[in-house]
């Protein structure tokens, strides 16, 4: 099932004018690492064409990104050792200066030809990345003279590098960034319905905006994992020693109520897996929600409610999947989201659903599911890719919007 995108209401890489140029580029290569080898491409082979993309149009191609939380200069947090798998990928070799800014950049980008790559060192060596740092935007900025923003799973930071540079130079958004907004902006706005969302994860009050905006706009709404215990305990019902959060009875119970007033049916399990301990292999059970005991656990939702969910799942003609069931990563607690991911997959494939997901978790457990490939689209972002589902504005897309206005 395909859907033309409306045009996207900022700046993309087909208004560039980009030979010639100095293209800084804002991508995400904070990817997992062992050592110094890259553990899971995914976030690079995301960007690769837009990368090539650029080159291609005779451009200079300098790469920022981030990696990690340091503290400063961290050396285990240098992305030096990701040059070897971009260059890999791209099938051709990737120079890397020691800092983003200062000599060492400005001597990397003076030796460039039309069409090489650089990748600059860990932006958030500085203070200034994070800080959105006015002087700091300044000292990138001098780099290059066109920006594109490639990394919407860093969007949701007003950084110097995601969101200040778009304010000095002229701005686009690159080609994985389009694809996410066209997409994320199609299934909010316009999207085919019934519509249904599952939301899982272990807190409601991670997930308090998501809920509310969602109820608004979909028309199922499918709560699992940990969140689903505070709904059924607001409902009354015994949950043993499960993960709960008590103090959100009150705020479970206006959800539900505020669901029905918006006609959006909202799904609740009505039998569990339960056990005693939590660990793999761990003695469990099949129970109704009304049975479970002082000293059980919820880790996973029962045969009944995955039947109900996969119903409608054939019902409904868009999914956005946002957390899983239940405590997927041991068995035998990962068959309710195994068996449902498997489910959406076939009816993706068959053209009868489209289906978006996003965040780390959901991810995981549709990798596991071998699902994830049959998916419309899978979001590699996760805080950007709540906040959008959450209807906020994301400080990287404003400004690019802002600069399609200044245009």
């Amino acid at each position: 099932m395909t859907r033309t995108a409306p045009l996207a209401p900022f700046p993309i890489l087909d208004d560039a004018q980009l030979a010639g140029k100095r293209v800084l580029i804002r991508v995400d290569l904070n990817v997992p690492m062992d050592g110094a080898k890259v553990t899971d491409a995914t976030r690079i082979d995301r960007i690769l064409p837009n990368l090539q993309e650029i080159a291609a149009k005779g451009a200079k191609v300098i790469i920022l990104s981030h990696l990690g939380r340091p503290k400063g200069r961290e050396e285990k947090y240098s992305l030096r050792p990701v040059v070897a798998e971009l260059s890999a990928r791209l099938g051709k070799p990737v120079a890397f200066a020691a800092d983003c800014i200062d000599e060492e950049a400005t001597k990397a980008v003076a030796a460039m030809r039309d069409g090489d790559f650089l990748l600059l060192e860990n932006t958030r060596f500085h203070a200034g990345e994070e800080k959105n740092g006015e002087a700091f935007i300044d000292q990138l900025a001098v780099l290059g003279d066109v920006y594109v923003n490639d990394a919407f799973s860093c969007a949701h930071r007003a950084h110097a590098s995601t969101e200040g540079l778009a304010r000095r130079l002229p701005s686009f958004a690159g080609r994985s960034m389009q694809v996410e907004l066209e997409i994320l902006t199609n299934l909010l706005s316009h999207p085919v319905r019934p519509v249904m969302a599952v939301v899982g994860g272990a807190k409601v009050s991670t997930k308090l905006e998501l809920l509310g905006n969602l109820m608004r706009r979909v028309d199922i709404l499918v709560i699992g994992g940990g969140m689903a215990n505070t709904f059924l305990a607001a409902q009354g019902k015994k949950i043993g020693k499960s993960i709960c959060e008590m103090e959100l009875a009150d705020v479970a119970r206006q959800i539900m109520a505020e669901a029905a007033a918006e006609n959006c049916e909202l799904v609740l399990p009505v039998d569990v897996v339960v056990a005693q301990k939590f660990a793999a292999g761990a003695p469990s059970r099949v129970i109704s929600v009304d049975e479970v005991g002082d000293e059980d656990m919820i880790l996973d939702i029962g045969p009944k409610s995955a039947a109900r969910v996969e119903l409608l799942l054939e019902k409904a003609r868009t999914l956005v999947w946002n957390g899983p069931f239940g405590a997927f990563e041991i068995s035998p607690f990962d068959k309710g989201t195994t068996e449902i991911a498997a489910v959406a997959a076939r009816l993706t494939r068959s053209g009868q659903l489209e289906s978006i997901a996003g965040g780390g978790d959901t991810i995981a457990a549709l990798n596991k599911a071998d699902a994830a490939k049959d998916f419309t689209y899978i979001s590699t972002a996760g805080g950007a890719f709540l906040e959008w589902l959450e209807g906020k504005k994301l400080p990287g897309v404003e400004a690019l919007r802002l600069n399609a206005r200044r245009a």
